[in-house]
């Protein structure tokens, strides 16, 4: 068996319905009525949704995130959702530094490591979202992206906080367009990225640490991708709306997860 459990999570965005949704996550938990050791699976609903999601998931193997979260506790934040909100509706996981925060809502590194850090405070698992612009991938620029973009965000997380933390490695350019990176890109990206926490942290907590991939997977590249020595799974988009998209995915990080 894999030593790093393979990781399919879903990132509905701004998508479904509560018809729609509780739909869906019926359809995923009846696929997966149990925890398997070969593969840990999750999806993150829109905010509306999520006790109806979670209860329509309750006893099976598939786990609850959110798509983001505030980094103050309580207050005078009109529209925001805290860390013990979304603990309190039961989700294990929230994505942070998503590149449609970034880019669409001006979330800087230091506004997602606050994020991060209030998260990890918690004991809310975090899956950390990182990636480049196609110009800058054009531009051999990615590696210096990534390792802003992994300094600023982990700025003041401690080794032992890694055991709660996923990164999901997502270029930009291969969101939602159609486009993905080849398992070589995609392979070199982690290689990086685990590579840079080995050097920040240890060894130990770099080969432990799951690195998804993200952008415009599907059933048919999927075993592909996470095949990969240093790609431990997906944050899946698009595909995540629809069960018969979805389970692919999940099947391929199965069959490796358990191969």
């Amino acid at each position: 068996m894999r030593s790093r459990r393979p990781f399919v999570a879903g990132n509905w965005k701004m998508n479904t319905n509560l018809k729609s949704g509780t739909e869906l996550a019926a359809g995923l938990a009846k696929l997966l009525p149990q925890d398997l050791p070969g593969v840990e699976v999750a999806v993150c609903p829109p905010y509306p949704f999520l006790g109806a999601i979670k209860a329509a998931i309750a006893g099976s193997g598939v786990r609850l995130g959110a798509q983001n979260c505030c980094n103050k506790e309580s207050g005078a934040f009109t529209g925001e959702v805290s860390v013990d909100m979304l603990q309190d509706i039961g989700c294990d996981y929230v994505i942070l530094g998503h590149s449609e925060r970034r880019t669409l809502y001006g979330e800087t590194d230091e506004i997602v490591n606050s994020k991060v850090i209030s998260a990890l405070a918690k004991g809310l698992k975090v899956i950390l979202c990182v990636g480049e612009l196609l110009e800058e991938r054009q531009g051999n620029k990615t590696d210096a992206v990534l390792d802003r973009q992994m300094t600023g965000s982990l700025a003041n997380v401690a080794g032992d906080q890694f055991g709660k933390l996923v990164i999901a490695y997502e270029p930009v350019w291969a969101i939602g367009t159609g486009l993905t990176a080849s398992p070589e890109q995609a392979e070199s990206a982690h290689v990086f990225l685990r590579q840079w926490i080995a050097n920040r942290y240890t060894s130990q907590i770099a080969e432990s640490l799951r690195i998804l991939y993200g952008g415009s997977v599907k059933g048919d590249n999927a075993k592909c991708l996470l095949g990969q020595p240093n790609v431990d799974g997906a944050l899946v988009g698009g595909a995540s709306l629809k069960v018969d998209q979805f389970w692919p995915i999940v099947a391929a990080g199965l069959e490796i997860g358990n191969a």
